[in-house]
């Protein structure tokens, strides 16, 4: 399994950014994919899933109505686009399977929200 995150960088608040995951070495339309992040000094913490065939989708309250999870099972990635960026969502942001969200095997990408 490898999953391979990107995307993240500094931006201010109420700023966007998209984070990509590509993945390999699995059946990956055969998974729900998840993400997750953690804060500096704190827990992962889950952010939301996405099913199979993308049809059915589930976010934490903390990001809901601001975050959203897409795929492309043609392309083996998922996607993280965050909206409305605040400085508490500041962290590394990691993608996973959902069976095993809380052991994300990738390295992560940095997310800086700050003016």
């Amino acid at each position: 399994v490898q999953l391979v995150e990107s995307g993240g960088g500094l931006v201010q608040p109420g700023e966007f950014l998209r984070l990509s995951c590509a993945a390999s070495g699995f059946p990956f339309s055969k998974y729900s994919m998840s993400w997750a992040r953690q804060a500096p000094g704190k827990d992962l913490e889950y952010i939301g899933r996405i099913s199979r065939d993308g049809t059915y989708t589930e976010y934490a309250d903390s990001v809901k109505g601001r975050f959203t999870i897409s795929r492309d099972n043609a392309k083996n990635t998922v996607d993280l686009q965050m909206n409305n960026l605040k400085p508490e969502d500041t962290a590394v942001y990691y993608c996973a399977k959902y069976v095993s969200w809380t052991s994300p095997p990738g390295q992560g990408t940095r997310v800086t929200v700050s003016s």
